[in-house]
């Protein structure tokens, strides 16, 4: 809200007010002559407190400088009210005068003099526009605070998929060059099934959220590839079982699993090895199930990469708080990941 608007709330609102208790005194000409200083005083506090107070020492945290000089605006805008802009001329007191501050009324009864009860009116419109200014302050710095934790999150994720891409690029050409030298016609094959991938890398993973049959497609044009090395079929297992394949998910989420299983499973010696993958989906839930064996011995792998569940585990942490299960198993013999996901309500 800006300044100007909420000055111009605030003084309609006392006007209003101001005008209510005129109306209760049946219209009296007297009450405006002795309470128009007042608004006006109002008025002005109002405004010095939203233009100067309150961004130079209020939220500044000044609090010291900022009562003192609240106080002073507060008496001497009583002041000026009472006594000067509308000077009330009260009968000689006798002896027994009462305490400062009250007056004898025309009847004996003891009340508040002029000057207290303006001072009560501005100080109470002064404290409610210090609750306005510290309300607005806060939400306008919660809303900060969430716009940058979002910017923060999404120029997390634009790393994350930098990291990943490259990642994926890197070993297909490896797999094509691999290609190259045996069967001239596989090559051509491999390059179609990576300009398939490329394609959906480019265009469709700069988006939020993408249909879960692309990504299914991703995976099975990424395991054609892969058997491509091969003349012999490797012992891969697929099993998807989509309910509605346009459900929305976060992109590049499942391949790093697959990838890690292609890469970790000794799955080229194909006699002992295996790699099962299940997809299962509902337009709730989508349940990835993945397990491939382990080697006896340790293997020697590149050491390029090793990013992939890492950074899934933090994508997932990002896209999907409270609305992810991750388990991973390793017994020695198989390595197994579990994920299940909640979608999203418009989906």
């Amino acid at each position: 809200m800006q300044k100007t608007k909420r000055v111009l709330i605030q003084a309609v609102t006392w006007f209003l007010i101001w005008m209510v208790l005129w109306l209760l005194q049946r219209g009296n000409l007297l009450f405006i002559k002795d309470n128009i200083a007042a608004f006006f005083v109002q008025v002005t506090s109002i405004v010095l407190l939203v233009w100067w107070l309150a961004p130079h020492f209020l939220l500044k945290k000044k609090y010291l400088v900022f009562t003192i000089i609240s106080l002073v605006l507060l008496f001497v805008g009583a002041y000026i009210s009472s006594n000067i802009m509308t000077p009330v001329h009260e009968p000689f007191m006798p002896p027994n005068r009462p305490p400062p501050g009250l007056h004898r009324g025309p009847k004996g009864a003891i009340a508040p003099t002029q000057y207290v009860i303006h001072l009560l009116i501005i100080g109470v419109s002064f404290m409610l526009a210090v609750l306005l200014e510290t309300f607005v302050f806060v939400k306008a710095r919660e809303e900060e605070r969430v716009r940058f934790k979002n910017e923060n999150l999404q120029t997390e994720l634009k790393l994350l998929k930098s990291q990943i891409n490259p990642h994926f690029l890197f070993n297909s050409l490896n797999n094509i060059y691999a290609l190259s030298v045996l069967d001239s016609d596989k090559t051509q094959r491999s390059i179609s099934y990576l300009s398939d991938m490329l394609r959906y890398v480019l265009y469709e993973c700069d988006r939020p959220r993408v249909p879960l049959s692309k990504e299914i497609t991703y995976i099975e044009n990424y395991i054609r590839l892969f058997s491509l090395k091969s003349s012999k079929p490797y012992p891969i297992k697929t099993d998807f079982t989509i309910l509605d394949a346009s459900v929305q998910v976060a992109p590049m989420l499942f391949i790093p699993f697959m990838e890690n299983a292609l890469k970790h499973s000794n799955i080229e010696k194909i006699k002992g090895t295996f790699i099962h993958l299940s997809i299962q989906s509902d337009t709730q839930e989508i349940h990835f199930e993945i397990e491939n064996s382990t080697p006896k011995t340790a293997q020697n792998k590149d050491s390029v990469g090793g990013i992939g569940i890492e950074n899934v585990k933090r994508r997932l942490s990002i896209l999907y708080p409270q609305m992810h299960q991750l388990q991973i198993d390793e017994n020695g013999d198989t390595f197994k990941v579990q994920l299940n996901l909640v979608l999203d309500a418009d989906n």
